[in-house]
């Protein structure tokens, strides 16, 4: 591996900072946009059984709030729950808002990373052509700076596309996750207020 690192250059360092930063996104995301860690499947269940038994206390909210992005957003709408039913969407809808662009954490970053993973590739390639025209010399190329140039070039086009391609695919992956994650979201907080507006039974 150091081997293939020396052949690349010092450009490649870019890379390899880029492709841990990468990788490090990748695992945070994958744990933290679980469906059943942000919109736990049984949560409405449990909110509406205890509304029943207990009704909305203080305890409540804060545990709700604490549990999942689904139920800090829960959580909102419960606290005006002596309101209107469209006051209720209302701050549910702002917590939603809120929730969502918290999911949407560090994906920016990731898009960047495979956005610009070709682009710090390219760059080694041109610092390597740099170095197989700046060996030419009157008594003729040296073999050794060629080489080097030539490694230059083509190890940092290909880690650079090695990065790009797996971090652009998991930007993909995780920015429909997160829109999915939004619409069950919406419609489990959308039940709820129907439930205690007594708009529908379940």
């Amino acid at each position: 591996m150091f081997a293939i690192v020396e052949a690349a250059g010092w450009p490649i360092w870019f890379l390899i900072v880029a492709s841990i930063i990468a990788v490090a996104l990748i695992a945070e995301r994958s744990v933290s946009l679980r469906s059943a860690r942000v919109a736990p499947p049984a949560l409405l269940d449990e909110v509406i059984k205890e509304l029943k038994q207990r009704g909305v206390s203080d305890g409540m909210l804060t545990r709700l709030a604490e549990s999942s992005p689904l139920g800090r957003i829960f959580a909102a709408g419960l606290k005006n729950i002596k309101s209107s039913p469209e006051v209720m969407k209302e701050s549910i809808e702002e917590a939603g808002r809120a929730t969502t662009h918290d999911l949407e954490r560090f994906l920016t970053t990731l898009g960047t990373i495979a956005s610009i993973s070709p682009l710090l590739g390219l760059f080694g390639t041109v610092v390597g052509m740099i170095e197989i025209f700046g060996s030419q010399s009157a008594a003729g190329n040296s073999p050794a700076v060629l080489a080097h140039g030539i490694s230059v070039a083509l190890y940092n086009t290909a880690f650079g596309l090695i990065v790009a391609m797996p971090s652009m695919i998991a930007y993909r992956h995780f920015r429909a996750q997160v829109d999915s994650l939004t619409v069950e979201m919406e419609q489990q907080a959308i039940k709820l207020v129907e439930i205690v507006h007594g708009a529908r039974v379940k």
